[in-house]
């Protein structure tokens, strides 16, 4: 007989799973202090949680019995994954269960929009009969412009489908065929911003997301496009929003997501003419908490009873002794993905993972995963990706795998190489483990270089002309940007040249803008390792 502990209030329908299995014991006790749950943890198998409790590593430590704690939701910033990793713990989430919930309030959001429901209900109250005031647009033969493509999003577009909107959209991993086949034209985020009646964003909050519709995107918009955000506060900059509005370039926003939530009392939003905007209630139906829970409960009985599951968000077992030898490259391998995802453009088609020495004589198919989620979180953001999750990830987005291994090698030490090919182009780089130095980045491409994965890389491709690194050297130094190291490569004189730099932080807007301002430099990547 297993015990489950359930310690946030959730749905008893949801938990109908575990209630009813002959083999589990379900206890609800809800509103625990850390005090409290330490002092009872020590007889259950498995914890299930919402927000509200706190997993630390103290709990874990006395949950001697633990095998398995549930989370019903997507985030698990409440949960210590490194304590639950290391006492093989396994946490499993529920991240399909608010998709249909979270695509029909933007719907909702842009139905309101476009026929100012919430403005035209508050004069009615009101005791205002005003028709004149409230002239609305149909969605029929609209273009919907959708940013981001993944569950939510292709949602979304489906519904966009019936109700007659032409669905233009962008997602750096949804491949051109499976677009067709949902009904979609895939295009580019300045298309999507150009051409758009309606727009809807979801995408993961990341630093590439982060305020990718701001100022410069208004400016080339349709005057009188409506935008709706119901992902995450902080894509879209709230300040050239309401500029926008102003000056009559958007319509009307709807938003469910502010960037500092609750917002404050005079957050410009909340007075708006032209704004409707709801408390982040896209996951908010009773439905939603009964299927997160369902799923959830779902997983930790497999788990409890060793079989196949799913939706795990940390790493995975592998055999004690494959562990040791592979340890120092899990890492590496994520921190090489994450190179990549960064130096490249265009869609990914192709990621291949190529051992060579040592190495190739193991079991390298657990560093896949930390591959994979190092070039994924770059695009999804980390909290949606992890090592079990990455593979399954990378292949409902098309993403062909491939494995290789080379015995001989011209090193002395063991080394991996990931090359990643997208629509566009194909780039590579090589990492390596030396003893008492840690992971090392051998090789960007063809160059060899001797860098320590971590902090910020800059890499310059530039014509080879006199002087072009004492500009650069003067521009990073006059914007206080300290270079920590400094490599070179050329394949002939005045011919394509690259920097590589090492610095001490993140070059901002400004100067990554000066350094493309300068002729010879024809392309520019920050790589950060953060």
């Amino acid at each position: 007989m297993f015990k489950v502990l359930v310690s946030d209030p959730i749905s008893d329908f949801g938990l109908q799973q575990l209630t009813r299995a002959k083999d589990m014991e379900v206890v609800k006790i809800t509103g625990l202090s850390e005090e409290e749950l330490i002092s009872i943890i020590h007889s259950y198998d498995a914890l299930l949680v919402r927000s509200q409790t706190k997993v630390t590593r103290r709990i874990m430590e006395a949950g001697v019995h633990l095998k398995v704690i549930g989370r019903a939701g997507v985030g698990v910033d409440n949960i210590d994954l490194d304590a639950a990793t290391t006492r093989g713990i396994v946490v499993v989430n529920a991240p399909d269960g608010n998709t249909i919930t979270t695509c029909e309030h933007t719907f909702a959001m842009m139905m309101a929009l476009a026929r100012h429901i919430p403005q035209a209900y508050a004069k009615t109250v009101a005791g205002l009969w005003d028709r004149k005031s409230f002239l609305g647009v149909e969605l029929r033969n609209k273009i919907l412009g959708v940013l981001g493509l993944g569950r939510i999003g292709i949602e979304v577009a489906k519904r966009a489908a019936a109700f007659g909107m032409t669905v233009i959209g962008y997602d750096p991993f949804l491949s051109e065929e499976r677009a067709n086949k949902l009904g979609i034209k895939l295009t580019t985020v300045d298309e999507v911003i150009r051409t758009a009646d309606f727009m809807t964003v979801h995408t993961p909050l990341t630093n590439e997301t982060h305020h990718m519709i701001a100022r410069p995107q208004f400016d080339v918009m349709k005057r009188g496009m409506r935008i709706i955000n119901c992902a995450r506060g902080g894509i879209i900059d709230e300040a050239a929003l309401v500029e926008a509005l102003d000056e009559g370039i958007v319509a009307g926003a709807a938003f469910d997501v502010f960037e500092h939530e609750p917002p404050a009392p005079d957050h410009p939003f909340l007075r708006h003419p032209k704004m409707i905007v709801t408390p982040h209630l896209g996951a908010s139906t009773l439905e939603a908490q009964e299927n997160v829970a369902l799923d959830v409960s779902e997983q930790v009985i497999h788990i409890l009873r060793h079989e196949p599951f799913k939706n795990a968000v940390n790493m995975p077992a592998i055999p004690a002794g494959l562990l040791n030898q592979l340890q120092p490259y899990f890492t590496l391998c994520e921190q090489l993905g994450k190179a990549l995802a960064q130096m490249t453009d265009g869609a990914v088609r192709e990621v291949t993972v190529e051992s060579s020495g040592e190495l190739a004589d193991l079991d390298t198919s657990p560093l896949i995963p930390y591959v994979l989620k190092g070039i994924l979180s770059c695009h999804l953001g980390a909290e949606q990706v992890n090592v079990v999750n990455s593979v399954h990830l990378a292949k409902v987005r098309d993403i062909h795998l491939v494995e290789r291994k080379t015995l001989l090698t011209q090193s002395s030490s063991s080394e991996i190489t990931i090359r990643l090919k997208t629509a566009i182009e194909e780039r590579w780089v090589t990492g390596a483990v030396l003893p008492s130095v840690g992971g090392r980045l051998a090789r960007i491409g063809p160059y060899p270089v001797d860098i320590s994965p971590e902090g910020y890389i800059l890499l310059i491709s530039q014509k080879d002309r006199p002087g072009i690194i004492g500009r650069v050297g003067t521009l990073l130094g006059d914007s206080g940007i300290n270079i920590a190291t400094m490599q070179v490569g050329r394949n002939e004189v005045g011919g394509s040249a690259v920097m590589i730099l090492k610095i001490d932080k993140k070059a901002s807007k400004n100067v990554m803008e000066s350094l493309y301002a300068i002729p010879e430099i024809k392309r520019v990547r920050e790589i950060s390792f953060d």
